[in-house]
């Protein structure tokens, strides 16, 4: 069945590439809504965007999306993670400003909000998207490729010269809460060297130590160092699970991505719908249910997210 919240959940903070303050609010929505964000500070008629793989425009180091009458939100990956994993299928995400808060670089406070607000089912049927052919796209060396499988699973593989990450990769089957255990709170990232540059490029005018881990060659410059060993190809696939949500239904696939980023993954959602025999529609009964993301979430209760917890 789907799922929307049971009361709205509230978040304030600044956006990551922006710097600008923004207070967001996820809304419950009816049964068949989708996500859609709205924006609060442009005018009513133009200022909803639905959450889909079509609505993406090019842009640097975010998922962006936009409708026909310029409105805009970015950095919606994240948010768009913890939807998924939470297992909600209809959502009214309202927001005063032109991007998503960061938070604390995760989709962790997001979960933790969500679980708090509390998740109800609908009576309506779930439809998934089940796979029927392998798709791949790539660009130079990186990959992206979904193939037939009976429930999501993401394997993620990245390359970084800097040795506070080097090569790391790692397999997930996503159902029945693996996105909360394994992904939730795992952190955006970046090197040092590459800062000023995206700076001096308008990106990053919101980042800082707290928000996100920064690396320089073999040293983690963000305070309390990393939450996992992998957190860096964690956060890829925390990053592939909202991307892949854009396609607008539970995907019955498998995920891989070699040094896929945001524009690659969609990029394959494009060329996924552009071939109708490669994908099927499909009616979730109990037993597709259970091995979606979502399944079993709501009982998890209350989650502290981690950014919450001090550090010494």
């Amino acid at each position: 069945m789907q799922a929307t919240l049971a009361k709205p959940a509230h978040f304030n903070g600044v956006g990551l590439h922006s710097g600008v303050a923004v207070r967001m609010s996820l809304l419950p929505a009816p049964a068949g809504h989708g996500i859609v964000f709205e924006r609060a500070d442009l005018p009513a008629g133009s200022n909803r965007i639905p959450a889909l793989w079509d609505r993406v425009v090019p842009s640097r180091l975010c998922t962006l999306i936009a409708n026909d009458d310029g409105a805009e939100v970015s950095t919606i990956e994240h948010i768009m993670a913890a939807i998924a994993g939470t297992g909600l299928h209809n959502v009214l995400i309202r927001l005063d400003g032109p991007e998503v808060p960061i938070l604390d670089g995760s989709s962790a406070e997001f979960v933790a909000g969500i679980l708090e607000a509390g998740i109800v089912m609908q009576e309506a049927t779930l439809r998934a998207i089940r796979l029927t052919r392998p798709v791949e796209v790539r660009d130079g060396r990186a990959v992206a490729r979904l193939e037939p499988a009976d429930h999501l699973e993401i394997d993620f593989h990245i390359e970084f010269d800097d040795a506070a990450i080097g090569r790391q990769e790692k397999t997930l089957d996503m159902a029945n809460g693996a996105f909360l255990r394994e992904l939730m709170d795992s952190r955006t990232f970046c090197r040092q060297s590459d800062v000023e540059a995206m700076r001096k490029g308008g990106l990053a005018l919101g980042g800082t130590y707290l928000n996100a881990v920064v690396v320089d060659g073999d040293k983690v410059l963000s305070p309390g160092g990393l939450r996992h060993e992998d957190e860096a190809v964690r956060h890829k696939m925390l990053d592939a699970m909202g991307d892949l949500a854009l396609a607008g239904a539970p995907l019955l696939a498998r995920y891989t991505g070699n040094r896929a980023g945001h524009a690659l993954t969609n990029k394959l959602l494009r060329a996924l719908f552009a071939q109708r025999d490669a994908w099927e529609w499909v009616t979730c009964g109990t037993d597709l249910e259970c091995r979606l993301p979502g399944a079993g979430v709501a009982a998890y209760g209350p989650v502290q997210a981690p950014s919450l917890i001090a550090v010494a």
